[in-house]
């Protein structure tokens, strides 16, 4: 039962964090755009000019968000409009801040190149935070595999081969049924399979996104 309860729930936390993979690109690519649109705007260019640049690919999803962003602006929806239908799209904090001082930069005119490199310093130092815990989660990873990819089988072999190491044995331990035994064994391997696989699954979702 506890064994049973352990894969479920390290299935689900899986699901949540795969199914979050738009939040890991945006992480992924957003100090790159913050980079990119800092040299842009600094030397002259502006807002909707450094988006068009952007949206024209390697970006990730940003500039997916960005290409339809000049789509719309192109058959005159107005550039606030869209960066606030863009500001409730965005999932990672960073990405969503940097939209938010777009909309800034068009309502207020605010100084934007000053901003971003703010922005940009401290998103720096959140991500070597975030490598460093990386890092340290990902050190017990080959200790956790090694006891599930190496001890887990053997125990299951000698589990298996246990009837023939039996014989003449079944006075004192009784008759073992070798069906079940290979129920047991076959079911144990499927399990380490699924441990394994769940074990490189949560080292990979946990990515810091560089």
């Amino acid at each position: 039962m506890g064994l049973r309860n352990y894969f479920c729930s390290n299935l689900l936390r899986i699901y949540v964090e795969v199914n979050n993979l738009r939040s890991l690109d945006e992480s992924r690519e957003i100090l790159y755009v913050i980079r990119t649109m800092d040299v842009l705007m600094g030397s002259g260019v502006g807002l909707e000019a450094a988006i068009h640049s952007i949206s024209q690919g390697g970006y990730g999803i940003i500039s997916d968000d960005f290409n339809e962003l000049m789509v719309n602006i192109n058959e005159g929806r107005p550039l606030e409009r869209e960066l606030r239908a863009l500001l409730k799209k965005a999932e990672f904090d960073g990405y969503k801040r940097i939209v938010n001082t777009m909309i800034n930069n068009v309502t207020q005119n605010t100084d934007i190149i000053d901003t971003l490199r703010k922005q940009g310093v401290r998103m720096e130092e959140d991500r070597s935070n975030k490598v460093k815990e990386y890092i340290e989660e990902l050190g017990g990873v080959p200790e956790t595999l090694l006891s599930i990819g190496m001890i887990g089988p053997i125990i299951l072999s000698i589990l298996g081969i246990a009837p023939q190491l039996m014989e003449g044995a079944e006075d004192i331990m009784g008759t073992f049924d070798p069906v079940m035994i290979m129920s047991i064994v076959n079911g144990g391997l499927i399990f380490t399979l699924i441990g394994m696989a769940m074990t490189g699954i949560k080292a990979h979702t946990k990515d810091p996104g560089l």
